[in-house]
């Protein structure tokens, strides 16, 4: 009874920054069911509904700390509840064994795969040669055969190889089956020959987005041609099918391949120009300035432009978690509340957890939340001290440079564990790239949208060139720097959750005792220094085997059959 006593009384000692930690239960539960090898039954389910019961009933019966490990039992199973509803929300079927003969579908989506060749994603499918066996919903093809690429839309057939979506290649490594299932994706393969038109093209039933964001796009590379125009389209519709392998490279080389996705520095780059826009805009009028609130004025504006972001995007989860936490934040604005705060970002994290579970497996979501949570918290705490960075010209640059190192800490080691890849020149490369993506690039998209009407865009897509020419510049400069990139092992199982653990202590946890946090996250580097890649390894299907040597890993030659599946 001491030791509950001791529990409950730490706990109490924590009231008011409690709420925080509820992610962080929801995310145990979700962690857990995935970390399953097998899909628990329905006993699981109703175990786990009864836990979230018990534990809602502890949490309203009681007080003081009981109350708080109720809540958090409730919301561990209410996460392991969420995953396993998600996951049988969008199973669809899955192609059995591979697959050689005609495949015919709706072009719904169109990128490029790993080896630079056009992909194109399919729904409507038929099979023609499995007649009575229900076909993927969706397949994605790479097409090695040429020919006019297609649009959106355009009902199209092919004689193509595919197969099912692939496991992890080495133990502990990216689960591609995984990832496939929650895109919906049934198959995958190539095609040697081209593309026909098997029926009307246009059929944009439900894809009037996508066809608008492929007509934005073939406007933008239009005006910028080469790597740049495909650099716009990305950060501005999403579509990265324009841009060069090569580029991609080096970006990825240059830790800059972030600017690429429309994440959250997009998304609040942008509402903050609009923000910083309508406020300033408004506060020229003084009948205006002395009787509205602009704050909330420019926050409703902003939202608003927020979301016609998301939808021009396409909406991928990336985006969608990137709008979540700039609608909380847009939304603490309009409720009279601080903005960047770590209750919002729990908010912020609750709800994108809910929506799409499987978030929490991505490289995305991690790096995303670590670099907004260790923001708010260093500068939460710079505030709190009144420590102030100096106004003016230089204020900005130490407030920039502490921004990035910040962020760079808190991500490099998600982004080592998930691509294995270290950039040692990654902070200077974005200390140069990132202030032109805020300060050029993305007011001058807004520009290119507001003069589009009347036929000024192309200012403003000159001016968004500039600044993406310079970034491809930095990121080709620093990828060729001798030893700008360095390779490490993939960690286990544990580590990354070991690490997330030890840092969120030392940030949410209130007193001396959060320096405990210190312990988990060094075992998981004692851990992650202990690893080492497997010598051998064969595929499942045990057609491909890799051996590892002085110069690498070594493919056997069906190797070059799997690569070409395009993924």
């Amino acid at each position: 009874m001491a030791v509950l006593a001791w529990v409950e009384a730490r706990l109490q000692a924590q009231r008011g920054h409690l709420f925080p930690w509820a992610p962080v239960c929801l995310a145990s539960g979700i962690g857990t069911y995935f970390a399953l090898s097998f899909e628990p039954g329905p006993g699981a389910y109703c175990g786990a509904l009864a836990l979230c019961g018990a534990g809602l009933a502890l949490g309203r019966l009681n007080r003081g700390g009981w109350a708080v490990l109720g809540w958090a039992l409730a919301l561990a199973a209410a996460g392991f509840a969420l995953a396993g509803l998600r996951a049988h929300r969008v199973a669809a079927p899955v192609l059995e064994g591979r697959y050689y003969g005609a495949v015919e579908g709706r072009v719904v989506a169109i990128d490029r795969s790993a080896s630079d060749a056009v992909r194109v994603t399919l729904d409507r499918v038929r099979l023609p040669q499995r007649a009575g066996r229900a076909p993927p919903d969706r397949v994605r093809i790479a097409l090695h055969g040429g020919g006019a690429v297609p649009q959106p839309g355009d009902h199209v057939m092919t004689t193509a190889h595919l197969a099912g979506p692939a496991g992890p290649v080495e133990p502990g490594g990216f689960d591609f089956r995984r990832h496939a299932w929650f895109q919906g994706l049934g198959a995958v393969g190539y095609a040697r020959v081209p593309l026909l038109r098997a029926g009307p093209g246009g059929d944009t039933e439900g894809l009037g987005l996508v066809a608008l964001r492929m007509a934005l796009s073939a406007r933008i590379r239009a005006a910028l041609p080469g790597d740049v125009g495909g650099f716009a389209a990305a950060v501005t519709t999403g579509d990265r099918s324009g841009v060069s392998q090569a580029a991609l490279a080096a970006l990825r080389a240059s830790n800059l391949a972030h600017l690429l996705a429309i994440s959250g520095l997009h998304m609040g780059l942008l509402a903050g120009f609009v923000f910083a826009l309508v406020r300033g805009g408004l506060a020229l009028v003084p009948p205006v300035a002395l009787r509205w609130p602009l704050r909330k004025i420019a926050a409703a504006v902003a939202l608003v432009a927020a979301s016609g972001y998301l939808a021009l995007s396409g909406g991928n989860v990336a985006t969608e978690r990137a709008y979540v936490m700039a609608a909380v934040m847009l939304g603490a604005v309009l409720v009279d509340r601080r903005a960047l705060s770590l209750r919002a970002v729990a908010c912020a994290a609750l709800i994108v957890l809910a929506l799409r579970p499987e978030t929490l497996l991505g490289p995305g979501f991690q790096m995303s939340f670590a670099a907004t949570v260790a923001l708010v918290a260093v500068f939460g705490a710079l505030r709190d001290r009144e420590i102030w960075l100096r106004g003016g010209v230089w204020g900005r640059i130490a407030g920039l440079v502490l921004s990035s190192a910040v962020a760079g800490f808190a991500t490099a080691p998600i982004a080592a564990a998930h691509f294995n890849v270290i950039s040692h020149y990654g902070l200077a490369a974005n200390l140069v790239s990132v202030p032109v993506m805020g300060m050029l690039v993305i007011p001058a998209a807004v520009l290119a949208l507001i003069l589009a009407p009347l036929g000024g865009a192309q200012l403003g897509l000159w001016l968004m060139g500039a600044g993406l020419a310079w970034i491809l510049r930095v990121a080709e400069t620093v990828a060729a720097l001798p030893g700008a990139r360095g390779f490490v092992p993939g960690p286990g199982g544990w580590v990354l959750p070991l690490l997330a653990l030890g840092a969120l202590w030392l940030v949410l946890w209130q007193g001396r005792a959060r320096w405990a946090g210190l312990a988990p996250a060094a075992l998981a580097l004692q851990f992650w220094g202990q690893v080492e890649r497997p010598l051998v390894l064969v595929a499942e299907t045990g057609t491909l085997v890799g051996v590892m040597t002085d110069a690498g890993r070594a493919l056997s030659i069906m190797s070059l059959l799997r690569r070409q599946l395009g993924h």
